[in-house]
């Protein structure tokens, strides 16, 4: 299966499209420098070179699978989360409903689903995930929305909970397994469209999906 991977040079995309690429994947990865990925060598990838605020309609091509893990990043303004977060992602679905793609993996985050309940300085990327997921949801494609919890640079575990914790503190997620349900996802295509809350926690993968 061909996958695009919009966002590869992310954290969380590049482990991803470097995952997917072991486990036998076609991988098109989107960038906006190319460069970023020169250290990934594999006659199954190939790298499109290109802006999200412009059209990139082009490398959806022959692309049965997306993963949307594109961000603006957290230093940057209310617009620039606007036009990536939440406008690029709609274009994203656009081109993946007029290229026929067969199933959108989206990362969403931990209180998309009612940005108002949470006080963050980080409401204006949770209002447009939001409304991603919406747009999403009302696509009539077929789709996987993970909502991980707060971001952590360790080691993938490769054990989950699917449960919001009752803290704060310990609503958190290693980037690396993140990656890790990313490619299970795309590898195993569950038939069921989802929203999945994710954590670091002490269950499986296939216990959740199976």
């Amino acid at each position: 299966m061909k996958t695009l991977i919009i966002g590869a040079t992310g954290q969380i995309g590049k482990m991803t499209t470097q995952k997917m690429l072991q486990t036998g994947h076609q991988v098109v990865a989107l960038a906006r420098n190319k460069d970023k990925l020169a250290d990934i060598h594999s006659p199954h990838l190939s790298v499109v070179e290109q802006d999200l605020e412009n059209n990139f309609s082009h490398a959806f091509k022959d692309c049965e699978l997306v993963i949307f893990t594109a961000g603006s990043g957290g230093g940057t303004s209310a617009d620039k989360t606007m036009l990536i977060d939440l406008w690029a992602a709609v274009k994203a679905i656009n081109y993946a409903k007029q290229h026929s793609v067969q199933h959108f993996i989206m990362v969403s985050s931990i209180g998309a689903d009612a940005p108002d309940n949470i006080e963050s300085s980080i409401k204006p990327y949770l209002v447009a995930k939001h409304m991603a997921d919406q747009y999403l949801l009302s696509s009539g494609l077929k789709y996987t929305i993970l909502r991980p919890g707060t971001l952590l640079n360790e080691p993938a575990s490769k054990r989950f909970s699917f449960k919001r914790p009752h803290s704060r503190a310990d609503a958190v997620i290693s980037r690396e397994n993140v990656a890790e349900a990313l490619n299970f996802v795309a590898t195993e295509s569950p038939n069921d469209s989802i929203i999945v809350e994710l954590f670091d926690g002490d269950s499986k993968l296939e216990s959740f999906f199976h």
